[in-house]
């Protein structure tokens, strides 16, 4: 019964986030307490998304604040940040975000516009005088779609920092530790020691190296054995060169053959030249997460992990990989006791364009948009309820509106895209560059949840009995 009693105790929804009366974060509470605080008038809305809450009788001075701790889970598309607290090696998931880059909109654009660039320069027109003086780079220059990862991560832990009391950080800054597989001790033989971690990370190393693929038919999406390419009955060793990624019938069929005997000609040679070749798409994801590294240790207190531990802690908790539960299982830790059943996912959409025209396919200007950003109190971007009386769209609609001079606004939801009159717009808060969904968070066991059309709810639902007018909000 006590075990059923934890077993149900594992999920819990989100925190909401706690400021003092002069904006100092406090410890998050519960959505129960904040629809107390709110309903009896000692707190406001100071956010709609994430939702927080500020106190207007409480002073951090007077408060007890344990303070709370933040993982993150980098990667190329999607980062995952965790916030949780942790004592005596437990912790338990207070919030979760799933960061969503636009890196491959940034290459995409710099593309188009080099492209545009070479197309004017080749063209009859007017004298452009070649530049070559401008062209060095400083040191520790990344490309804009990898500096956009770095700078966004950032920005998202600075803004839970102001929200919660952060006092340390835990990231991921290699994929895989080398360290950790051979247990930093020296070559016996052709063997490494096996250290704690050896099988979780040299599994992660050969996962990234081989694109989670069988090599000798290229099987995706079924169970992956481990495979010696030269056998360990004809003097083979466990070295990380010597093994590769094969899918059960085909590591079943090659038996202890060698790889020149079980592969064709070709396929052997592309094996082998596999095992030797560096990862170079890896490389380039660990320098992000060194710079990542560097800014998070000029901030707050940061302790690093490798990708291995990550999943080893994962699997022995009985978690689903997720972006978000990777990063509440980042670093050193006993067990997860607590993880949240919703996840808040925020993609970077950006702040607008610089540009005043729309160009055609050559590169030339079709359209010139107006110089006016605002128009009846909205712009782009902001997020906003509209309430709409009758006609097509009657109902209440919540997300991301789009603004016209008309006055005929456009507002993007989970599900459709409603157009209405600007009179129907309530402001819920400012454009800040992100878009915000919310989806349930994966579980090893089914729980009942809340139906949720195309698997993905709008927003976070806020604590009831809040007022959420726009004079409350900050």
């Amino acid at each position: 019964m006590d075990r059923q009693v934890r077993e149900e105790g594992r999920e819990a929804h989100p925190c909401v986030f706690v400021l003092d009366r002069h904006g100092t974060p406090l410890q998050p509470t519960t959505p129960a307490r904040a629809r107390k605080l709110l309903k009896s008038g000692r707190a406001v809305v100071a956010r709609h998304t994430p939702f927080v809450i500020r106190l207007k009788d409480r002073i951090a001075a007077g408060s007890e604040v344990d303070g709370v701790e933040l993982g993150i889970d980098p990667g190329s598309r999607h980062t995952g940040l965790a916030v949780f607290t942790a004592q005596g090696g437990q912790r338990r998931g207070r919030y979760a975000v799933q960061l969503d880059h636009r890196g491959a909109q940034i290459r995409k654009k710099l593309e188009q516009r080099a492209a545009y660039r070479r197309g004017r320069r080749s063209r009859n027109l007017r004298y452009r005088a070649p530049r070559f003086l401008n062209r060095r780079r400083p040191k520790g220059w990344l490309a804009p779609s990898l500096r956009h990862r770095v700078e966004t991560t950032i920005s998202w832990v600075d803004r839970l920092s102001r929200w919660a009391p952060v006092k340390a950080v835990h990231v991921e800054r290699v994929a895989f530790d080398t360290h950790a597989i051979s247990a930093g001790r020296p070559l016996e033989g052709a063997e490494y020691q096996h250290g704690t971690l050896h099988g979780p990370e040299v599994r992660e190393y050969l996962l990234a190296k081989f694109g989670r693929a069988c090599v000798y038919c290229g099987a995706t999406g079924v169970p992956l054995n481990i495979d010696h390419v030269h056998p360990r009955s004809r003097g083979g060793s466990d070295r990380v060169s010597n093994l590769v990624l094969a899918c059960v019938p085909c590591n079943q069929a090659k038996g202890d053959r060698p790889v020149e005997e079980f592969a064709r000609p070709a396929v052997a040679a592309r094996v082998k030249a596999q095992t030797k070749a560096p990862l170079r798409d890896a490389a380039a994801v660990q320098s992000v997460r060194w710079a990542l590294w560097r800014a998070l240790d000029q901030r707050l207190p940061t302790h690093v992990a490798s990708g291995g531990r990550t999943k080893w802690n994962r699997t022995r908790n009985h978690l689903p990989k997720t972006h978000t539960l990777d990063a509440l299982a980042v670093g050193k830790l006993d067990t997860i006791t607590q993880t949240v059943n919703h996840v808040l996912v925020a993609g970077c959409t950006g702040r607008g364009s610089y540009t005043r025209t729309r160009p055609d396919r050559h590169g030339f200007p079709r359209l010139r948009l107006p110089r006016q950003k605002q128009f009846f109190g909205f712009q782009t971007g902001d997020l906003a309820r509209a309430v709409v009386p009758t006609g097509k769209y009657v109902g209440t609609h919540t997300g991301r509106v789009a603004v016209r001079a008309s006055g005929s606004f456009a507002i993007r939801t989970a599900h459709r895209l409603v157009t209405t009159r600007h009179t129907h717009f309530h402001l819920l808060q400012r454009a800040d560059g992100y878009a915000y969904t919310t989806h349930p968070e994966k579980s090893s066991r089914p729980l009942p949840r809340r139906p949720a059309p195309e698997g993905r709810d709008v927003l976070p639902l806020p604590p009831e009995g809040g007022d959420f007018h726009a004079r409350n909000s900050r």
